[in-house]
């Protein structure tokens, strides 16, 4: 432990100061965030509506899939508009058309030049005032954005209540008269916040997102400057990891390769055992999350159905999106944690008593969370549940995060106890003091901070403010998916090529410990670029844009990681047994290169603050989101299922062509979706932005034209094969049972545990 106190003091020095700027500005956003009225008046003293109606129209949109139908402030699905921004214009238009029909104009396009301008100016002028009122919390509006409401409300009840399919909305995804004005209200508390300057400040509550020249929204100065400076960060982080990494020596790990594979001969605990059916249901799932994800595609271009058949009428988009999340985090999540099981008593040697009843409970406690979680989402989107009891029991709204709290709750117990049954596992080993132990002590950390971290969701509650929930969501998305799973992913990748005598331990902990103080010196503070435009201040845009630069410097290096497992998975001359592992490996490989585009290039493609505020909300997003979230955390998941189902069996030969077949499918297919279809039409949206405004980019007008039709049919082939390779995967794993998977003409050398003894698992009492 000596030998890293270094590396241990840099990290400790990281997560202190890092949670301390997380949670000291996290506490102002919350603080300082665009008021909610206790009523909305006009001048003439009538009563539009009260803050409870916005707080009930907040529920009203979660209980219709929320975050799942269109987006709000730039956050959630890309089919629908964002309902911030097209209500502005909305009622920006009507106000304008107002004004120029009481000048006896037809409308206001039928002004002259000059004429339009004094109309905007003063459309700026009433739109940008902040008329909230501290001491009564009333907000004053002028009769003209009064009479604005009523119409936009009228015509968001049409939408919601007949449906439209340009938008996937199906019919009566919200039919009551009381809860569509409620979530009209909410509607336009959103679009206030986003157009009203914050006291004594020249910018409003969202930072001027969303673009929209008619009330002077606008880029900041802030953004132009911190995404300067962030650039400047992102190449001198780049400078000064360049300059480490050449001055350290490195040796090819194949050159210290054993002749044989250390896994043979080895005999599987029964807890060891019982981690195979976690892997079966991992593969099932990413099978359905797949065949969701096609559909969901699919209502892009047939809003109402699936090539004629009405199927919004039983699984509408907003189900099927919510579902191929939900079930993606699932399987993830699922074969991590299966990984963690497995891999406790084969470092610690020890198998605790009844550590197999422990693994089947959580392997039950965890099917009826993913059961009963999808069951209440579909129930709750249906309106078969009530406000309260699809936040509890249905959905939440919010995504990535969308499951019913109790389900969400459940999940943090099965969780804790996963924890309980890791310590249970490691724990003789921690106790050795050996070389060991600096790497389990890390492995330990970042297990705790899975269920730790995913404990920030049940921070907020049904009521609670946008801004305040969307600040805890990001905790659970950004620190515990992309944040303390990544430690606990690099570490478990490290235990199992040390496992295989790949790596020595002193190299493990070392590279280990380095790439964790690197990754999260920019990643915890770097969960504010999610939030630049949440109705957050400007220490978040400039905290956000220069950290979240800084995660991206240690992607620039990582070809040289995704090399190393090249010539891991090709030394095959001298070391036969390793091409055993040679696709598992190859995985590995997938993750990094996919690190580098997705989390990287296309991270930082939609990261700086002046790039978002355009790109905030647009396919874009979903090209990060498809190549970062599967292409690293979906690939890793199958990397370690491959690894751990070969663990388990070393002594037989798998067929490789499957493998193959799937590995290249798989990876090309993802490529494929993202060039052709995804990344095209988010830069098309860009342009759209910058030139007419965040509302035009998201509009039907512009999304349901020729060329973005033809565009999201071409997504067809980088579909198919991804889904043929998902089908193939499948097959290959349900092989392992069936045994067609097995190539019996060739099966490995088998042989004796014999350099450790010492290390051999043994069964505990009463456990065999």
């Amino acid at each position: 432990m000596n030998s890293y106190r270094k590396l241990w003091i840099a990290l400790a020095i990281v997560l202190i100061v890092s949670f301390a700027v997380l949670g000291g500005v996290g506490y102002q956003v919350i603080h300082n965030g665009p008021p909610i009225p206790a009523r909305v008046v006009t001048t003439d003293g009538r009563v539009l509506f009260d803050g409870e109606s916005i707080r009930q129209g907040q529920s009203a949109w979660q209980s219709i899939g929320g975050q799942e139908v269109g987006t709000i402030w730039g956050h959630g699905a890309y089919v629908a508009p964002d309902w911030s921004a097209d209500w502005l214009h909305r009622e920006s238009v009507f106000v304008l058309d107002l004004w120029a029909r009481a000048a006896g104009a037809a409308d206001f396009k039928a002004l002259s030049p000059d004429q339009q301008a004094v109309f905007k100016a003063k459309l700026r002028k009433v739109m940008r005032r902040n008329t909230y009122d501290a001491a009564t919390g009333a907000v004053t509006l002028d009769p003209a954005r009064a009479a604005a409401f009523d119409a936009n409300q009228a015509y968001y009840a049409g939408v919601f209540s007949n449906g439209r399919s340009e938008y996937a909305i199906q019919r009566n995804a919200l039919s009551d008269p009381v809860k569509l004005r409620e979530m009209a209200s909410f509607f336009w508390w959103t679009s206030w916040a986003a157009s009203t300057q914050r006291p004594g400040e020249t910018v409003t509550y969202t930072q001027n997102w969303p673009h929209e020249e008619l009330v002077g929204n606008r880029p900041t100065a802030a953004a132009v400057i911190w995404t300067v400076i962030s650039f400047v960060v992102l190449l001198g982080g780049i400078g000064a990891m360049v300059w480490y990494f050449g001055s350290q020596q490195h040796r090819p790990a194949h050159e210290l390769l054993p002749e044989r594979d250390p896994l043979l001969g080895l005999k599987p605990t029964p807890s060891q055992r019982a981690t195979v059916k976690y892997f079966f249901v991992v593969a099932a799932l990413w099978v359905v999350q797949v065949g969701l994800g096609a559909i969901t595609a699919h209502y892009g271009v047939e809003g109402s159905g699936f090539y004629g058949i009405p199927l919004d009428r039983w699984l509408p988009y907003a189900v099927t999106r919510t579902w191929h999340l939900q079930i993606g985090i699932f399987w993830i999540a699922t074969s991590w944690l299966a990984t963690g099981l497995y891999i406790a008593p084969a470092v610690s040697g020890h198998e605790p008593k009844y550590q197999r009843a422990g693994v089947n409970a959580l392997f039950g406690a965890l099917l009826i969370v993913v059961v009963g979680s999808l069951a209440g989402e579909w129930a709750g989107i249906q309106h078969k549940l009530g406000n309260l009891n699809s936040f509890w029991f249905g959905t939440q709204g919010y995504e990535y995060v969308d499951l019913g709290r109790l389900w969400q709750i459940l999940l943090f117990i099965g969780l804790c106890f996963w924890l309980w049954l890791m310590w249970r596992g490691l724990s003789p080993a921690l106790r050795r003091h050996d070389s060991m132990r600096p790497l389990l002590t890390l492995f330990l950390i970042s297990a705790i901070a899975i269920p730790l971290f995913y404990a920030a969701g049940l921070m907020y509650g049904q009521r609670t403010p946008l801004v305040t929930a969307e600040y805890w969501r990001w905790w659970v998305v950004h620190l515990w998916v992309e944040g303390f799973f990544e430690v606990f992913a690099t570490v478990v990748i490290a235990f199992l090529f040390t496992r295989l005598k790949l790596l020595s331990i002193d190299t493990a902990t070392r590279s280990v410990l380095f790439s964790t103080v690197v990754f999260l010196s920019g990643g915890i503070i770097g969960t504010f670029h999610h939030l630049y435009f949440s109705g957050t201040p400007n220490s978040v845009l400039a905290l956000g844009s220069v950290f979240s630069a800084l995660e991206v410097v240690p992607l620039t290096l990582i070809g040289f990681e995704a090399w190393e497992n090249i010539r891991l998975a090709r030394a095959r001359q001298q070391h036969v047994w390793l091409a055993a592992y040679k696709w598992p490996i190859y995985f590995f490989v997938a993750v990094a290169f996919w690190n580098f585009v997705g989390a990287g290039l296309f991270g930082f493609l939609i990261n700086p603050p002046i790039a978002l505020y355009y790109m905030q909300g647009l396919n874009t997003t979903a090209v990060h989101g498809h190549t970062a979230l599967f292409g690293v955390y979906g690939m890793l998941g199958l990397g370690f299922m491959l690894f751990c189902l070969r663990a388990l069996r070393p002594g037989l030969a798998w067929k490789n062509r499957p493998l193959a077949i799937a590995f290249w499918c798989i990876n090309l297919g993802l490529a494929a979706m993202v060039l052709i279809s995804l990344l095209p039409i988010g830069l098309m949206q860009a342009w759209a932005s910058v030139e007419y405004g965040t509302w035009y980019a998201r509009s039907a007008e512009f999304l349901q034209t020729g060329l973005m039709g033809r565009l999201r049919w071409s997504r067809m082939f980088g579909d198919s094969l991804f889904a043929f390779g998902a089908l193939v995967l499948g097959w290959f794993v349900l092989g392992l049972v069936t045994g067609h998977s097995f190539d019996k003409s060739a099966v490995l050398e088998e042989g004796e545990w014999e350099e450790h003894p010492h290390l051999q698992p043994r069964p505990a009492e009463g456990d065999d």
